[in-house]
């Protein structure tokens, strides 16, 4: 069930917001975290967007939208990854005249409540804003020892490669100014997993965006399953590696040029 939306401005100058949450399976999460980002920031808009999950979370999200007039659903007709579904989330925010789009996960690790800092972080002039884990005020809940040993190791590996300062390049609570977003070619991306943030991350400091960090805290979800995967982990090495590679290689074109010029 799609809505024409009634668009809700958040008072700020940021412009209507509405929160994209994808969702595959999430039927045990789903409705704490839409009353939860209603709560936390009333004006706010949200978009579910369902991978036609098979427990049933497409049919709590037409309820949730039947209930609550800020709420949309997306149905989409097979599941076809975190990527993908932002995208949609982005082109529909778009259609609907939204001017900021914020992206949630459903499992309830991300606080509503830090809703209005990552709007208030644009509204002072950021592109985009990051709810990070890995800044100081930042921190993670109830994650195993070996998750949070890959989070970290991820993003060590990720920054020194690309030659990144965000300090948490695969959060994936953040806002994002709509009109800036055609600046990063979105039809080419074809990051599929969580390795979309990353990819997103390193268009976005190419193109030069002021991307502020907001500290959260993240918790790890209360009920059903992660979707993190051996594939995925594959997928954002393999993305990072080469385009790290590709990243240095054309460094060392650019210096050996100037040092040619110069000498």
């Amino acid at each position: 069930m799609s809505q024409t939306p009634d668009r809700h401005d958040t008072g700020r100058g940021t412009g209507p917001a509405i929160v994209a949450i994808p969702t595959y399976n999430e039927r045990d999460n789903l409705e704490t975290t839409v009353a939860a980002a209603l709560d936390g920031c009333p004006q706010i808009d949200v978009l579910i967007v369902d991978d036609s999950s098979p427990d049933g979370t497409g049919d709590i999200a037409d309820a949730l939208a039947d209930a609550h007039p800020q709420v949309h659903v997306l149905h989409r007709a097979e599941k076809q990854g975190l990527g993908a579904a932002y995208l949609a989330a982005f082109a529909w925010a778009a259609e609907h005249g939204y001017a900021t789009v914020v992206e949630m996960d459903a499992d309830g690790s991300h606080d509503p409540a830090d809703l209005p800092r990552l709007l208030d972080a644009l509204d002072r002039g950021a592109d985009v804003s990051i709810g990070s884990r890995y800044v100081p005020g930042g921190s993670v809940r109830n994650w195993p020892l070996h998750r949070l040993a890959l989070s970290r190791g991820a993003g060590i590996y990720t920054r020194a490669l690309l030659g990144l300062h965000v300090q948490d390049v695969t959060a994936g609570y953040r806002a994002y100014r709509l009109d800036g977003l055609h600046k990063l070619q979105l039809d080419t991306v074809n990051s599929v997993g969580y390795c979309f943030q990353i990819d997103l991350t390193w268009r976005a400091v190419k193109a030069g965006f002021t991307i502020t960090e907001v500290p959260i805290v993240f918790t790890e979800r209360r009920a059903g399953a992660s979707k993190m995967s051996g594939a995925i982990t594959v997928e954002a090495l393999w993305n990072v590696t080469r385009w790290g590679l590709a990243h240095r290689a054309r460094q060392l074109r650019r210096a050996f040029r100037r040092g040619r010029i110069e000498g």
